[in-house]
C-alpha cells in the first residue's frame, strides 16, 4: 500500500519547509509514504526548498493556473505513481499533520471513499465571528446540495481512495473544495468527516480575498453544479415557475375580460403572460434536452474513469 501526500504550492518558500517538517514518513497501514508538491508557477524558490526537504515528486507549471487545476494535476500524478490513498494538505501548515493517520483510517478500513478533516471552527482565534458564521452556513448549504454530512466544506485537509480520485474531475478554476464534495455526493461515494487539529496561523488566506467574494463564488459553484448534475430538476423547476406565473397573470386578464367585462386596460398583462408562458415552455424543453446531455456526460465520465484506470495500472504499483 502506498500513501502519497500532495501539497499545492504557489510562492510557499516561507512556510513550506515547516509544513514538510511536520509530515510523516511512516503511516500505519502503508508500506510507502511519499510526498508530492504541485508547483503552480511559483516565482520564489519553492521548488528548491521542496528538494532540500526531501520531496519525492514535483509537478511544475510554467505559470500560475490556480488551486483547482493544481489539485487535479496532483491527483492525476499520484494515480500515475501508483498511490492507493492520496492525502491533500496546504503548504501554510494550517492543518496538523499528526492527524493524517486519523484521516486515512476510514479508507483503510473500507468505510469511506473520501475523508474530510473538520477544523474546530468555533475555537479558531484568528477567524472572525462573521467568518465562523459563514463557514457554518456554507457547510450547511453544501450538505443540502451534495446530500452529504460534511461538517467543514472548505477544508483542504482530505484523503481520497484511489478509486475516488479516479472518479473526480474539477471543472471550476477557483477552488476544488466545494466542487469535489458535490461530485462525490452525487456519484454515491461515501464521505466521512473526522475532527482534526489546526496550527497557528502563518499568513492570511490567498484564496479568500474578501468574505463577499468567497461567498459569491461559492454560491455560483453550487448553483452551477446543481445545474450540471441535476439538470432536469433545475430547468424543470424554472420552467414550472415561469409557466405558473404566466398562467396566473393570464387568468387575471381573463377575469377582467369576461367577468368584469373590460380587459382593455390590461393588455400589458396579456403580453407578459404570453412571454412568461413562452419562456416556461422553452425551459421545459431545455430540461428534457439537458437530461439527455447529462446521460452522455455520465457515459463520458465512465469512459474517463476506465481510461485512467488502464493508464495508471503500471507494473510499479503491482
Amino acid at each position: 500500500m502506498k500513501l502519497i501526500i500532495q501539497i499545492p504550492c504557489y510562492n510557499e518558500s516561507a512556510t513550506l519547509a515547516l509544513t514538510l517538517k511536520e509530515l510523516p514518513r511512516k503511516v500505519k497501514g502503508f508500506q510507502k509514504v511519499e510526498w508530492l508538491i504541485i508547483n503552480d508557477g511559483s516565482k520564489d524558490n519553492t521548488v528548491e526548498v521542496a528538494k532540500k526537504c526531501g520531496v519525492n515528486h514535483i509537478v511544475s507549471f510554467s505559470k500560475n493556473k490556480g488551486l483547482a487545476e493544481g489539485f487535479m494535476a496532483g491527483l492525476n500524478e499520484c494515480l500515475r505513481l501508483g498511490a492507493d490513498v492520496i492525502v491533500n494538505t496546504d503548504a501554510d501548515n494550517q492543518y496538523n499533520a499528526a492527524d493524517i493517520p486519523k484521516l486515512v483510517e476510514p479508507i483503510l478500513l473500507g468505510k469511506a471513499d473520501v475523508v474530510i478533516g473538520a477544523r474546530p471552527i468555533t475555537q479558531i482565534s484568528h477567524f472572525s465571528m462573521l467568518k465562523k458564521f459563514l463557514q457554518k452556513t456554507g457547510s450547511f448549504a453544501v450538505r443540502l446540495f451534495s446530500n452529504t454530512s460534511v461538517d467543514d466544506a472548505p477544508s483542504g485537509f482530505r484523503a481520497f481512495s484511489r478509486d475516488a480520485a479516479m472518479k473526480l474531475n474539477v471543472f471550476g478554476r477557483y477552488t476544488y473544495t466545494i466542487e469535489t464534495i458535490i461530485q462525490a455526493g452525487w456519484k454515491n461515494l461515501t464521505i466521512l468527516t473526522v475532527p482534526i487539529r489546526v496550527n497557528a496561523d502563518l499568513r492570511p488566506s490567498r484564496l479568500v480575498k474578501s468574505i463577499f467574494s468567497y461567498v459569491k463564488k461559492s454560491l455560483i459553484t453550487m448553483v452551477r453544479f446543481y445545474a450540471i448534475y441535476r439538470p432536469f430538476v433545475f430547468f424543470m423547476t424554472i420552467g414550472f415557475i415561469m409557466l405558473t406565473a404566466g398562467a396566473l397573470i393570464g387568468l387575471r386578464f381573463l377575469y377582467f375580460f369576461f367577468i368584469i367585462g373590460d380587459g382593455s386596460g390590461h393588455t400589458q398583462s396579456l403580453i407578459l403572460a404570453a412571454i412568461l408562458i413562452g419562456i416556461g415552455f422553452q425551459t421545459v424543453i431545455a430540461a428534457f434536452l439537458s437530461d439527455l446531455i447529462s446521460i452522455n456526460r455520465k457515459i463520458l465520465e465512465d469512459l474517463r474513469y476506465r481510461i485512467i484506470k488502464i493508464e495508471t495500472e503500471n507494473p510499479k504499483r503491482k
